[in-house]
């Protein structure tokens, strides 16, 4: 299914509202004036807000499946519908806003 491809300037969640900025953008395509990101980078997760529980909060995150067709780098991008996962809770992360003109399959 068709997604916009996720950049930089993107903004990715975790579950539980922290803010997630990838760690290692790919340079040399950009969108909308800002790198694209593949699955080779790392997610850091800053202000998670999950609490009341033994579990600590979710530190990094990586997405696991992303664009079938398109690839940077001979990486595949990252789309709005790839799946993710946050490291130690195991929820996914949630892209929430991302550039419109550029998708990928």
């Amino acid at each position: 299914m068709p997604a916009p491809i996720l950049h930089l300037g993107a903004t990715v969640l975790c579950t539980h509202a922290g803010q997630a900025t990838p760690l290692s953008p790919f340079p040399r395509v950009l969108l909308s004036g800002q790198p694209a990101v593949t699955l080779t980078s790392p997610y850091a997760v800053a202000g998670c807000a999950l609490t009341g529980t033994p579990a600590p909060p979710c530190a990094t995150g990586q997405w696991l499946v992303g664009a079938l067709r398109v690839t940077a780098g001979g990486a595949p991008v990252v789309t709005m519908s790839g799946s993710s996962v946050c490291v130690p809770t195991g929820t996914p992360m949630v892209p929430v806003v991302a550039q419109t003109r550029v998708i990928a399959t």
